[in-house]
């Protein structure tokens, strides 16, 4: 699982480990967020009313889910369980919050291998934040006040990588992957 503040890449990153490992399957969650330009549903996300969100809480079928900015987030629970059940390796991104239920879960959590997506500083976190230009100020001001509390989450992560630039973080991140594979030792 991968999780860091929002603004410090995670969609990026990710982006540049898929095409480094094809065959790594990547969780698309749900959100009642509204689509920004050029997103896809099912592709960026599960793009869903709050009515949807809450029937998918009530029904169980999220494996975690969180609040977050002013919006919802969840993963689709089934799909991910046929993937492991199926032997494939799994990669969510999720935020903080999410990340503390999935290390919870009965079955799943002991197993999961939580990867911490740091900035190379909060000052740096920011200026990514507003030049993505995606959110107004008062969303982007409360991101940026999340992301305090989550930067100081990073110790209850198994792993951190830095993400100075997206190559070199990807890299990182492929290495903890194959490195953290049952049977192998962890980087």
């Amino acid at each position: 699982m991968l999780s860091g503040p929002s603004g410090v890449g995670k969609s990026t990153v990710l982006a540049r480990v898929r095409s480094l490992v094809p065959g790594l399957w990547y969780s698309v969650s749900a959100t009642t967020r509204p689509r920004r330009p050029g997103e896809i549903d099912g592709v960026n996300y599960h793009f869903v009313t709050e009515e949807q969100f809450a029937e998918l809480v009530a029904q169980g079928r999220l494996l975690e889910h969180a609040h977050f900015a002013g919006n919802h987030y969840g993963t689709p629970r089934d799909a991910v369980e046929q993937r492991l059940a199926a032997g494939q390796d799994v990669l969510l991104e999720i935020e903080v919050q999410g990340a503390r239920q999935v290390r919870a879960a009965p079955g799943l959590g002991p197993e999961a291998v939580l990867i911490f997506l740091a900035p190379p500083s909060f000052d740096e976190l920011a200026r990514r934040l507003v030049g993505r230009g995606t959110e107004d100020e008062a969303t982007r001001q409360a991101r940026l006040l999340a992301a305090r509390t989550e930067l100081d989450a990073e110790r209850e992560f198994d792993h951190r990588v830095v993400n100075t630039d997206v190559q070199s973080a990807a890299a990182g991140l492929v290495q903890l992957m194959t490195g953290s594979r049952p049977g192998s030792p962890v980087g």
